[in-house]
Order: structure tokens, then sequence, then C-alpha cells
């Protein structure tokens, strides 16, 4: 499978850097999906063009979780879709998402409602894994989170209680089959990176060989990063991460020194290519 990197913190001149996130993921029939769609639809339609990436030719979307950072350009992005393209993503995918910077909770979540998005998309929303193309799925609800999440202090919901931190119950990730083994891409990896590894590894009895995506390790704590670089660099068949949005100067800072050669940064108009033979960047 190849993946572009559509949208980034980083980008490749002329494509428009963002703090946001998108990546086409296309298989050797040529079937293409896209992982998230970015902040604003003017980012992600330009970065698009620029590759000569058409959205017509999607078999399917994924979303990671709701922030609008991740689907922000859906609203630009539907009318080129196909009607009835299936939107994989997790049930509460439309619950509202708040972030509170000192005046008060500000919605972040989806800006389209379910009504909208289900007139021109087919929903798929599982907590389940689920198989988008053949050796390609989502990871499904990551339920079970022993180590630290990727949290902010600044997320939440509304309940009848009120507001409470976001419990980031919609986190997912896509899972690829590579070779016997697995490569994991997270959109934020609210989740949290090492429990996200832990859910896919133990759901497809398969290692993973490698991972990229955000990892939300942004305002992890340096004994947070170097507990997740040491889990990191411990795995034996971890071949190399690739890393971008939300990871972190720190982390990657971090990871670069501990597994030399093994981290390559992500931004906008990067490629990988996942074969038989290995991982080609380019």
């Amino acid at each position: 499978m190849r993946l572009t990197v559509v949208v980034d913190n980083r980008a490749q001149p002329p494509l428009h850097p963002q703090p946001a996130f998108a990546v086409w993921v296309e298989d050797e029939a040529g079937q293409a999906v896209l992982f998230d769609t970015g902040g604003s639809g003017e980012v992600l339609l330009h970065n698009l063009g620029v590759l000569g990436l058409d959205p017509r030719r999607l078999s399917a979307l994924a979303i990671s979780h709701a922030h609008a950072d991740h689907t922000g350009g859906l609203a630009a992005l539907l009318p080129l879709l196909p009607a009835g393209t299936p939107l994989y993503a997790h049930p509460t995918l439309f619950r509202p998402r708040y972030s509170d910077h000192g005046r008060g909770p500000d919605p972040v979540g989806m800006r389209l409602s379910r009504e909208e998005v289900a007139r021109r998309l087919t929903l798929r929303l599982s907590r389940e894994p689920q198989e988008i193309l053949p050796g390609l799925w989502t990871s499904g609800e990551i339920a079970e989170r022993p180590f630290p999440e990727g949290r902010s202090a600044r997320h939440f919901i509304r309940t009848e209680a009120g507001f409470v931190p976001d419990p980031y119950e919609d986190d997912m990730a896509l899972v690829l089959r590579w070779g016997e083994g697995l490569f994991l891409l997270c959109g934020c990896c609210h989740a949290g990176l090492l429990n996200t590894m832990r859910h896919v590894e133990a759901h497809w009895a398969r290692p993973i060989r490698g991972a990229g995506g955000g990892t939300h390790l942004i305002n992890a704590s340096s004994e947070q990063i170097t507990a997740t670089v040491e889990a990191l660099r411990s795995r034996e068949a971890l071949r190399f991460l690739w890393t971008g949005h939300c990871s972190g100067r720190k982390f990657e800072e971090a990871v670069a020194q501990a597994m030399p050669g093994r981290w390559f940064p992500m931004a906008a108009g990067a490629r990988l290519t996942l074969t038989e033979q290995g991982a080609f960047f380019t």
C-alpha cells in the first residue's frame, strides 16, 4: 500500500501546512481511502490538487475522531464524492466536543450534523474493527487503556451533570496488513499510542512493524515521553516510526535520538510505500 500525507503541520511547498491531519491510502488495485479530512476545505482541496489526487476516486472515508482538525474539510469534500461513499468511524462521531482555553467551552467537534453527512454518504459507524479494503481496517474502539492517554486538559463533552473531560471514546486508528505484520496509522491517538498498539496486536495477533501519524504527545511530561520512547525502542518487531501533526517536538527529538535511523518526519507531500521488500519513503 501507498500512503500520501495530504494535510499535516509540516508541508513541502507548494503544499499548505496546517495544524491538522489527512492521509490518502491506496492499495495495489488503485482503491483509495482518505483517513481524516484536515481542518479546512481550502487546505484539503488545494493539497489534493497539487498532489494530483482526485477525491472522485475515493472508495471510502475513515475518520479517526470528531475534532475539527480532522473533520473540518469534510463539508467541502462531500459534493465531490460519489453518492453512497462509505464513511467509517466510531458511533459517537457526531457527539458535540468542546475545548476551553479560559473563555468557556467552544465547539471543536464535527461541524456537520449526522443528517447532513448521511444525505451524501453511507455511515458505517461501529465500536468494533471494520474492514474497509482487503488488508485495511479500522482499529475499533480502544477500550482498555492501561498506559497514559494522549490527553488535553482543555477537552470536554457535555453531560447531564455538566462539562466533563472528554473520554475520547471515538478515537480510532487505521490498521494495514504489511507482510506478516502490521502498520498502524493514527490520527491523534488520544487513546494513547501504547494502548492503541496493545489493542491492535491483541486483536490481529500480528506484530506492529511500523507506526505513523499523530501521537498527541505534544503536552506529555518528560517522564511520559521517556517511558514511551523506551517502550517503543524495546519492541523488536518495530522497524520505524513516521510521526507528525500533534506528536510534539520533544517526543520526536527523543525518538530520533533513541532510535537512530528508525524515525521519519511526516509532512504534507511525503509518501510511504509498504511492500514485501520493505518500507520506502519518497
